[in-house]
């Protein structure tokens, strides 16, 4: 005999499986989706392996430097994960304002407090990491972002409803691209866009977008640098464009560029191991971060980044099987946020890295270094979990039967 709580209250449920899927899963005593968590831990595994390899020199005297937080990230993360995939996504509904707020304040902090490295301003100093709002922005955007849809879904065609949907992205993404940080202001600017998307937004809307960007794009790159007007750094417009002529400057704009290609390229089929010159002469800039995914190709080869690719689709398949299976509007909203989120993420960092996309500092989810993307990105996952689980016991009650 169990208990299963159905409009706040508390009834009797004789049968266990209206609770979890049928079969004696890990996965499915936690009400979790175990192919998710799959991908989830198998690309934990991976990260660690490679930062461990890639930064063992360094720095002199701590090869494990890197390692040892790696795994301190993965293992709190992980205990949040599954925190959150047991809270009803539902009530975060009821925050969208203090959510929002909470965005906003910590993105305008780091501009205050904020330690800067490198001509940016990104991060807050804490005792075991850097910690970087921006990131935590992006969670924090899709929640109160699907909440404020859900509150306007009788009116979604409406011009004002897409208008005000944008302009609370647009906000937060301005204040990043003031850090600055361009990448994580862009994948702001796509969570908007994919909650408008699954929220019904008419096509027509869509494509006045994709024109005002154009013409945000040309006043940006080409008419506001010829009257003198500078928009973005210099530097920032040479990383946009270089991968467009990547032979051009090799030994400047080029240079990250030419270096990712080495390397993936000379990892061939299975890898050079600790042969990786690339990496382990510290060629490959940021190797444990942005440029991570090079380091598989040079130390792992195409074995490798196969692995990789392959643990990434299973993560965006079964986090957008959770989307259709969600109870609610704002269960699907927030699934949808999230795997436009992560799927931009995987396509421009690995994209960057290969030469078809600009090198923008987005970092690769769940494989690169670093402790605000590696918690938020679990908590992420968790919101997935949560999505799935009251999704699974909703079918379930209404005798739709399996939900795998």
């Amino acid at each position: 005999m169990s208990a299963k709580r159905a409009g706040g209250v508390i009834r009797p449920v004789k049968d266990l499986s209206a609770l979890v899927a049928p079969g004696p899963g890990f996965g499915q005593r936690l009400r979790l989706d175990p192919l998710l968590l799959l991908a989830v831990i198998g690309l934990g595994v991976c990260s660690v392996i490679t930062v461990a390899s890639a930064t063992v020199d360094d720095i002199p005297g701590q090869p494990n430097y890197y390692l040892y937080r790696q795994l301190i990230y993965f293992g709190v993360g992980l205990l949040l994960m599954f925190a959150v995939s047991r809270i009803d996504y539902s009530r975060l509904r009821e925050l969208k304002f203090g959510l929002y707020g909470l965005m906003i304040f910590s993105i305008l902090a780091v501009l205050a407090l904020g330690a800067a490295s490198r001509g940016s301003r990104r991060w807050i100093e804490l005792p075991l990491m850097n910690f970087q709002p921006s990131e935590l922005g992006k969670l924090l955007l899709v929640v109160a972002l699907s909440a404020f849809a859900v509150d306007r879904a009788r009116r979604i065609g409406d011009r004002d409803t897409t208008a005000r949907i944008m302009l609370l992205a647009l906000i937060p993404a301005a204040l990043v691209m003031l850090q600055p940080d361009l990448g994580t202001g862009l994948v702001y600017l796509v969570i908007a866009l994919a909650t408008l998307f699954i929220a019904g937004t008419p096509w027509t809307h869509f494509a006045a977008l994709g024109a005002l960007f154009a013409i945000a794009v040309t006043l940006t790159l080409v008419v506001a640098p010829a009257v003198g007007v500078e928009v973005l750094k210099p530097y920032q417009v040479n990383r946009l464009t270089a991968f467009l002529n990547p032979s051009d400057n090799p030994a400047n704009e080029s240079y990250q560029l030419n270096q990712s290609r080495i390397a993936i390229g000379s990892g061939e089929r299975t890898g050079r191991g600790d042969q990786a010159t690339q990496t382990r002469l510290n060629f490959l800039p940021e190797h444990h971060t942005d440029f991570i995914f090079a380091v598989v190709g040079e130390q792992f080869g195409f074995v490798g980044t196969a692995l990789v690719l392959l643990l990434y689709a299973l993560l965006i398949w079964r986090s957008l099987r959770i989307l259709t299976l969600a109870k609610n509007l704002y269960g699907a909203l927030i699934a949808g946020g999230l795997v436009a989120m992560l799927m931009f993420q995987v396509f421009v960092n690995i994209g960057m890295t290969i030469g078809i996309m600009p090198i923008t500092g987005i970092p690769l989810p769940l494989m690169s270094f670093g402790g605000s993307s590696v918690l938020v990105t679990l908590l992420a996952v968790g919101l997935l979990q949560s999505i799935h689980a009251q999704g699974r016991d909703s079918a379930s009650g209404k005798g739709f039967g399996s939900t795998f």
